[in-house]
């Protein structure tokens, strides 16, 4: 299973091509560094929360969109030598003087895959969700995502993938676990689910909302604090 590197970014509105082509170029640095895989998803369908969303998430103001991003590495041995890599690399260093949005306000971490199912494909859409969940509730977790996921991909999921937070440090403005308002002994997970397209999302979850598999389960955590949203892909490389 992938080790991943989570983001989500606050970026303008106007900014949106020049996000992409920023990501494009910088991939190729990355690519070289050891990443497999980037993703970067543009906020489609995020709603507001009552205690917590994406958009509280990185204080994002009205004229900015939301983007769920990761980079999936073989292993954290991969994803620590690349971080190496990155802040070694002058490329990196000129490109970081031209970002088109607010780096203090983006959340990063490393996540370590606890569940990856599905064989993927081309992805149209993406579901993405934070969570906050007790570290004594671990193996509860695993037994509910594997549960979760085959639920999904009985309606058409092409992968789900959920994460354990592993290396996810304390942010001056923002970070994973004020996103989701992690208590002492939890755990931020990083997780995604990826559909053919929007419409093969919203199909599916008409459907999940009344299948009582779905009712029915228990979540071992505060589900009053999850963060999710669904986001369109803008690169996939």
């Amino acid at each position: 299973m992938a080790y991943v590197e989570g983001f989500v970014v606050a970026v303008p509105a106007a900014n949106k091509e020049i996000y992409r082509k920023h990501a494009v170029e910088a991939f190729e640095i990355f690519k070289e560094c050891g990443v497999r895989r980037m993703v970067e998803a543009w906020g489609d369908d995020v709603p507001d929360g009552k205690l917590t969303d994406f958009k509280g998430a990185v204080k994002a103001t009205p004229d900015e969109v939301v983007v769920f991003s990761w980079f999936e590495y073989p292993d954290r041995a991969a994803r620590d030598a690349a971080n190496e890599k990155f802040m070694s690399d002058p490329r990196m260093e000129e490109m970081g003087k031209n970002m088109p949005f607010d780096g203090k306000r983006m959340i990063m971490g490393g996540f370590a895959s606890i569940l990856d199912e599905g064989a993927g494909g081309d992805m149209g859409y993406v579901d993405g969700a934070l969570i906050a969940v007790p570290n004594d509730r671990k193996d509860a977790y695993q037994d509910f995502a594997a549960t979760h996921a085959s639920l999904l991909k009985e309606h058409g999921a092409r992968r789900v993938v959920d994460a354990w937070g592993d290396d996810v440090p304390d942010g001056k403005v923002t970070d994973f676990k004020g996103a989701v308002k992690a208590e002492a002994g939890e755990t931020v997970v990083f997780s995604w689910v990826e559909w053919s397209s929007r419409a093969a999302r919203d199909a599916a979850w008409a459907k999940l909302m009344e299948d009582p598999r779905m009712r029915d389960a228990k979540m071992p955590f505060d589900g009053k604090r999850m963060v999710y949203g669904g986001f369109a892909p803008i690169v996939d490389a």
